[in-house]
């Protein structure tokens, strides 16, 4: 009979029978009846009444027995940790059990129960197992460190546990080794600034030794440890090399890809010369190939670990671009990683074969797998030169198919080959505009758009073709209007005189009838260019593009070592490193390819490129938009790509415009035209505040620099703070605080030096934040900072940088480089820096602004201890730049309306209550008003800051 009877059971009042049988005289009763219980707790009955019952089963010598017991007791010693006590001294017994099946398992139940009070009573019990005369005890013991350590880590130091770990890495039984190792890489992992694993070439040897004996789970901790293992020199590398090859010919796929990654690693600090680096190059490939043979889920695991092998070291696979070939009963995930990986391998010696597969898969009946095989032609022709003529009638072939989505991915593609390869293909156009009517996807549509927009000269129909995209303008989507925008104006420029209504109307779809902000700058800035400088709006619109690089989807170098560290884990399958999806008290270490040695620095490197020559370029990268921090890490920190010039005076701000030319040349009829033809200025709905126009329109920072610039006093600073510690900083500290004086903001920092060596070449570089601040010149320390030295910069800013959303809002990272390392810094900026001079508003357009923002986006704050009269308050406030624009008396509370803008264009307006006679009992009560009501703390927070010093 089976053990399903346990799990049937007709009889009443069943816990009161178990506990009769639990506690019956027949040792074969008990046993049944325990498992009963299991079988109870299994199907998630609460049976934890029986616990001194169960527990009492325990002193038994019926091995199965024990088992099922302490199966109970693990399960339940968390809920009754009181009656868990009463195990402990059968725990004590069976650790000097004859029997070192009864003995291992007496220690791992003691891991496994989780209870704080019964932890201390288990030391003495575990440091006997620890140097027991049996291995199989030895190597449950050590497992059971690391799992008291999880619990109560003092404990486990105080106790000396750790370095009885340590000892066992010398011991003779390789899966005692092995344990102990991945005992000590967990609590390492869990501890990263602790030195647990304290590798030298002689505990290395040991390690190696038990590598061959040990299973296969003991070999993959083994190399995973070897993998942190930094060889002090070439030699250390091969030999340790040498020693873990016969690992990739292992059954098991994880101790292949853990062995590969030791040897990825290792093999960095191996000189291309050697004539062992070669072999080794060889030897790698026949495992990887093997891996694919294996079920679909093991081959994707398997093809993600390789097409990061496949950047990093393309030369290892370049001769078997045919084990990528996708088969016909390959499931869509795996045929898309093969895809990805065979246009890395793609080279001249192989694209016929490759462009032959591809032109195959393009039949195929599974839609995203014939995209990505059209997307996969096109990045062919783009990476091998020799083959871009082939690949393009490839994709005409592809065209005169008629499907569908061929055609439009088709269409992407060739915009592609089109900027690589300007003057060469563009025979290909009318074919192209031929299938105009069937495309229907926004990125298919932009793409023919651009095309027809840079080759306009070359289309005669080109203004028709624009201007049946144009009659549909407000349903489309913005990728598409802002092509469309770019394209119409490129029209213009090259046939002036037929196309000016065109342009005239598209400029007004884009600036009038366009809630999108994106569209509406570019259209006022295409007006206000055409409108005063056609010549400069020629060279701008029409400049020469750079031509786009053949792998901008390469993993970031830095990154790509990262990942590298972690082949055969879950990073290398997600492409992200650990910190990027762990989360958890675990400190995650970024890990990195040892650098190479410079006895055998290759030529190839490009560091090692020879005084005279020119480094090799690397590719262009674009980093991943998942990280906020990717675009800090590893950054290359030189002097920022500078902005508009700031104002360097109040009577220079007045007389700038941003794009040049004053208003009088927008407005006035005779200005400057193109081809003969008068440009007319935009409809005075486009004017900006001072001209009547609506306010939030956000033209005023386009146009209206020159209506009233604030006062020059300066807006309040605040005492410089420390950003960046220097026990985080190698002894570099960095304290500061930003100011904004005339229009000019700047971060004024305090640099000093507490470390024991000299501090040059250093550099500021800061992240992508809510309101696109960026330095506006290099961060200049003229003299080599020396040790206990300190200096004083002002750094410049401007805010031209990329924007993107922070949390909060007024946060910025900050990356600093020296000659001694990268460091990252987060710290909040007050909002009143961001308070420009022109940020006064007429008193009928405040009241109809009021009246127009929603009532929802009203804001209710008080400010509490401001002993200030109204026109203290009002003073103070305008040396910040925010504007009284009038004051009134009602029922005895003296009331300030006020207005001030942001350097986005954002417009905040306030309305504030002051008790007259006694303001130091009566808090002020703000209101603000705004557009963008995530704005209005931090626009409170700034009138505290501004009126409480």
């Amino acid at each position: 009979m089976t053990d399903s009877k346990y799990f049937t059971t007709t009889k009443k009042g069943e816990i009161f029978e178990l506990k009769a049988e639990l506690n019956s005289d027949k040792k074969e009763k008990k046993k049944e009846a325990v498992k009963k219980v299991i079988a109870s707790m299994t199907v998630g009955k609460d049976v934890s009444a029986l616990f001194p019952d169960v527990v009492n089963c325990m002193q038994t010598d019926n091995l199965e027995l024990k088992k099922l017991v302490y199966l109970y007791l693990m399960n339940y010693a968390k809920s009754q940790p009181d009656m868990a006590i009463m195990a402990v001294n059968t725990f004590v017994k069976d650790c000097e059990d004859p029997n070192p099946l009864i003995r291992a398992l007496a220690v791992r139940t003691m891991g496994c129960i989780r209870v704080d009070k019964i932890t201390e009573y288990l030391c003495e019990p575990l440091r006997k197992c620890l140097k027991d005369e049996d291995p199989y005890v030895r190597k449950t013991a050590a497992v059971c460190v690391a799992k008291l350590h999880d619990i109560n880590a003092q404990l486990v130091e105080d106790q000396g546990f750790l370095d009885t770990l340590k000892d066992l890495i010398s011991d003779s039984n390789p899966m005692v080794v092995a344990n102990a190792v991945a005992a000590l890489s967990e609590i390492a992992e869990s501890h990263p600034s602790s030195n647990l694993l304290d590798l030298n070439p002689q505990s290395i040897n040991k390690l190696l030794t038990a590598l061959n004996e040990c299973t296969e789970w003991g070999q993959i901790f083994i190399l995973d440890c070897l993998a942190n293992y930094t060889p002090k020199d070439d030699r250390e590398a091969q030999s340790i090399c040498e020693r873990v090859t016969p690992r990739l010919s292992h059954a098991n796929s994880a101790v292949v890809l853990s062995a590969v990654k030791v040897l990825m690693k290792f093999m960095e600090m191996l000189s291309k010369d050697l004539d062992y680096y070669g072999t080794l190059l060889k030897k790698l490939a026949p495992p990887l190939v093997t891996l694919l043979s294996a079920e679909p889920e093991l081959q994707y695991v398997a093809l993600r670990n390789i097409n990061l092998i496949v950047q990093k070291r393309p030369e290892i696979l370049k001769h078997e671009m045919k084990v990528f070939f996708v088969k016909y009963n390959d499931p869509i995930y795996v045929k898309l990683e093969k895809l990805d990986i065979m246009i890395r391998l793609a080279s001249q010696a192989n694209i016929a074969q490759v462009l032959a597969e591809l032109k195959e898969y393009a039949t195929e009946v599974d839609v995203d797998f014939v995209r990505k095989a059209v997307r996969a032609i096109g990045r062919c022709a783009i990476k091998v030169e020799q083959s871009a003529e082939r690949c393009v009638s490839t994709l005409l072939d592809l065209i005169q198919t008629k499907v569908n989505y061929v055609v439009q991915e088709a269409i992407v593609v060739i915009k592609d080959i089109f900027r690589k390869y300007p003057n060469k293909y563009e025979s290909v156009i009318a074919t192209l505009c031929e299938n105009l009517d069937s495309l229907d996807e926004p990125e298919a549509r932009a793409a023919m758009i651009w095309i027809v927009g840079e080759y306009a000269e070359r289309i005669d129909n080109a203004d028709e073709l624009l201007e049946s995209f144009l009659e549909g303008f407000h349903d489309e989507s913005t990728q598409v209007q802002l092509q469309l925008l770019t394209a119409i104006v490129k029209l213009f420029l090259k046939k002036p005189t037929e196309t000016q209504e065109l342009v005239q109307q598209v400029l007004s779809l884009a600036t009038q009838d366009s809630d999108n902000p994106d569209l509406r700058d570019r259209g006022y800035i295409y007006w206000r260019l055409l409108s005063t400088d056609p010549v400069a709006a020629k060279e701008v619109v029409l400049a020469e593009k750079p031509l786009i690089s053949e792998e901008t989807d390469l993993i970031e170098p830095t990154l790509l070592d990262e990942l590298i560290c972690y082949i055969g884990t879950l990073a290398s399958v997600y492409h992200k490193p650990p910190s990027a999806f762990v989360e958890g008290g675990r400190g995650v270490v970024h890990k990195s390819l040892p650098p190479r040695t410079a006895s055998n620095e290759s030529a190839e490197s490009p560091e090692a490129a020879p005084t005279g020559a020119p480094p090799v370029e690397q590719p262009d990268v674009i980093p991943p938009q998942g990280d906020l921090l990717g675009d800090l890490l590893n950054l290359d920190l030189g002097p920022p790509v500078s902005g508009p010039p700031l104002a360097a005076s109040s009577a220079q701000m007045g007389a700038v415009d941003l794009l040049g030319g004053g208003l009088d040349s927008l407005v006035r009829p005779g200005s400057p035209c193109i081809g003969g033809t008068n440009f007319t200025s935009p409809p005075a709905a486009a004017v900006p505040a001072s001209l009547g126009a609506p306010i939030g329109s956000g033209l005023s920072d386009l146009f209206d620099l020159t209506s009233g610039v604030g006062n020059l006093s300066g807006s309040y600073v605040a005492p410089k703070a420390v950003w960046l510690p220097a026990m985080k900083a190698k002894g570099l500290e960095i304290s500061g605080t930003f100011t904004r004086q005339v229009g000019s903001i700047s971060m004024d920092l305090q640099l000093t030096n507490k470390a024991l060596q000299v501090m040059t070449d250093f550099a500021i570089q800061f992240n992508r934040n809510s309101f696109g601040l960026a330095p506006a010149a290099p961060l200049q320390v003229h003299a080599p900072l020396s040790p206990n030295q300190s200096v004083e910069i002002s750094l410049p800013l401007n805010t031209v940088g990329s924007v993107m959303k922070m949390e909060p809002l007024n946060n910025l990272q900050v990356a600093v480089k020296n000659n001694i390392d990268v460091f990252y810094f987060s710290t909040l900026y007050p909002l009143h820096i961001l308070f420009v001079e022109d940020g006064k508003m007429d008193r009928q357009m405040f009241l109809a602004t009021w009246k127009d923002i929603p009532n929802e986006n009203e804001a209710q704050f008080q400010i509490r201890d401001c002993p200030l009269s109204a026109e203290a308050v009002s003073s103070k406030l305008q040396g910040s730049n925010v504007f009284t624009i009038a004051k009134r008396n009602v029922e005895g509370q003296d009331m300030l309306y006020q207005s001030l803008k942001l350097t986005n264009g954002i417009w905040v307006l306030a309305e504030l209550r002051i008790q007259p006679g006694n303001p130091s009992l009566t808090p002020l009560q703000l209101s603000l008003k705004c557009r963008a009501p995530e704005v209005s703390q931090h626009v409170y927070q700034a009138y505290e800051t501004i009126l409480k010093n």
